[in-house]
């Protein structure tokens, strides 16, 4: 098989970009303890990068529709490769973490959508659920290679050498897209007359239930992908595991959790080429949601037990990601893609954005008297937070089912 060395040399630069993403997720058990922070205050560092990811989403979007998607990549790449290196250099406090996270997540938000933007111009409609599938799973490998190398490094030189680690992803993404993207051109879809945001989006009803989905989705995702290194210390830790390989085993085990994620990505993109985008959105959201109302409760089984519904968790939790993605570059007109993904990540990151947040507050509410912890004992009733999102998603599938044209 004939390789596509320009679709892996931008999922590369994604996979790279991804390192950063859960750094903070991925050390959260040891910095909750060293910033004295509690589960709503650890949620809020979580919840800043997010408000920042779609805030600048929705600008860059929007800029991509005029300037084209190539800079705005690129450029984001650049800025966010620097914002990321400050981050690991001088985040030491609730405060600067709070700010400096803000940042890196502010600056990364260009280099979602518009490679989004990007793939669907580049690949046919029968090929786009393969192409966004990799695009998104790439993002899982970076993830994973976050989650192992700070495994590595936690043990050795704590937090600051795992910030510092993860930090160097983002560099090499930069200088890798400049390359990929060099030869590619800048595609600028012209309005015709008489088009309006107000018809091509919002009066677009399939692709206003698409963004409900998306806003759902992302909240059970985002939630999640948060918190799931903290529970699965807090399985290890109420076992007797101390703190720091509690810590550094618990990223190894989310490390697989991504890589299963990376599959899903992929599969269920390529899976939906064939049999449908609302068909594997239905089934997906369905699954995913109930896996949020379980995995809290089992905090104490057998810790096999734990993984096994976690993987299942992760494979139906991000497959659904691609599908979305796929579905609302056919539903939309070329000129108001950028306008379209913009309202989809103000809407879908400001939902992600609460998600850790309700999370921590839930979880302080059921866990009274243990600021500054993570070894919480319940977690059934913050992850049922996460399941209500999933429930969502599949109403929004099924309508999307019964008025999408496609």
């Amino acid at each position: 098989m004939r390789v596509d060395w320009w679709l892996t040399g931008i999922c590369a630069t994604r996979a790279l970009g991804g390192m950063v993403f859960v750094t903070y997720a991925a050390a959260l058990p040891v910095l909750q303890q060293e910033w004295g922070m509690s589960a709503s205050a650890a949620g809020s560092i979580a919840s800043g990068w997010q408000v920042g990811y779609a805030v600048s989403m929705v600008l860059l979007s929007w800029l991509a529709d005029r300037i084209g998607a190539k800079p705005v990549y690129v450029w984001s790449s650049i800025i966010g490769a620097l914002f990321s290196l400050a981050f690991a250099v001088f985040a030491r406090s609730y405060l600067s973490g709070l700010i400096l996270y803000t940042l890196v997540g502010t600056s990364l938000a260009g280099t979602y959508t518009t490679g989004l933007m990007i793939l669907s111009e580049r690949y046919p409609q029968n090929r786009r659920g393969m192409a966004s599938g990799i695009f998104v799973a790439s993002t899982s490998f970076g993830f994973a290679l976050s989650l192992i190398l700070t495994g590595i490094a936690m043990p050795i030189g704590g937090y600051r050498l795992s910030f510092l680690v993860t930090a160097l992803g983002p560099l090499a993404a930069a200088i890798v897209i400049w390359i990929t993207l060099s030869d590619t051109p800048v595609k600028i879809a012209p309005r015709r007359k008489g088009q309006k945001f107000t018809k091509e989006v919002l009066g677009n009803k399939p692709v206003m239930l698409l963004v409900a989905g998306y806003s759902f989705h992302n909240w059970e995702l985002q939630g999640v992908r948060s918190w799931i290194p903290a529970f699965l210390f807090a399985a290890l830790a109420l076992r007797g595991v101390d703190k720091l390989n509690a810590a550094g085993f618990g990223a190894y085990i989310t490390a697989g959790f991504h890589l299963t994620a990376l599959l899903a990505s992929y599969s269920m993109g390529a899976l939906s080429d064939r049999l449908g985008r609302a068909r594997m959105l239905i089934t997906l959201a369905a699954a995913s949601s109930i896996c949020s109302f379980v995995l809290g409760w089992i905090v104490l089984w057998p810790v096999m037990a734990v993984i096994a519904v976690g993987l299942v968790y992760a494979f139906t939790t991000l497959g659904d990601s691609p599908v979305l993605s796929a579905a609302l570059t056919e539903e939309v007109e070329p000129a108001y893609l950028g306008a379209a993904f913009g309202l989809r990540s103000l809407v879908g990151f400001g939902a992600g954005a609460l998600a850790p947040l309700v999370f921590g507050i839930v979880l302080d509410w059921t866990n009274p008297g243990k600021a500054g912890r993570i070894e919480f004992a319940s977690w059934g009733w913050a992850f049922s937070t996460l399941g209500l999102a999933g429930l969502g998603a599949v109403w929004a599938a099924n309508r999307f089912a019964n008025v999408s044209k496609k």
